[in-house]
């Protein structure tokens, strides 16, 4: 076969450009070219690490100023049920105040009605004591037509009103 006895004569050749061409590749692709792509690749890592951190850092500031809103926000509620218990309180105390003044009120007015009662059921028991005494009178003159004085016929009805 031919191409194989040709392979002796063009082997040297073959192998001096496969150097060539492999020793100019290496060199471009591989210092030239490569470094560059790993450099581009750090930065990018860098610079996602960086920007992760800044998240994170961000992230915990956020949950900071949350836990520090919460605080204020639970101390405003504590603060805010405290009025309203001292509003209640006070509000309380002055419906107490005001339920007081009018149940003085209302005994002053029961007094003053009760005495006015008293007074009334004493007058009219004494009109009832001189209505039955003035009968008494005149039962006694009709049946039995003897006279009776006022004042023993009046003792007389306040006794039988006493029994009674």
């Amino acid at each position: 076969m031919p191409q194989i006895a040709q392979l002796a004569e063009t082997y040297s050749s073959q192998i001096f450009w496969l150097l060539v061409f492999f020793g100019l590749t290496f060199f471009v692709i591989g210092r030239g070219m490569v470094p560059k792509v790993m450099g581009t690749v750090e930065l990018r890592d860098k610079q996602i690490a960086d920007d992760l951190a800044a998240a994170q850092a961000a992230r915990d500031a956020a949950d900071d100023q949350e836990e520090a809103w919460r605080e204020r926000e639970n101390a405003n509620r504590a603060k805010a049920q405290g009025l309203i218990a001292e509003a209640k309180a006070k509000a309380s105390a002055s419906s107490e105040k005001k339920l007081a003044k009018a149940q003085e009120r209302l005994d002053a007015q029961l007094v003053s009605a009760e005495a006015e009662i008293e007074a009334a059921r004493t007058s009219a028991m004494a009109e009832v004591e001189d209505v039955a005494a003035e009968a008494t009178q005149d039962i006694v003159a009709r049946l039995a037509g003897a006279t009776v004085d006022k004042r023993t016929a009046k003792s007389a009805v306040q006794k039988a009103l006493a029994n009674g």
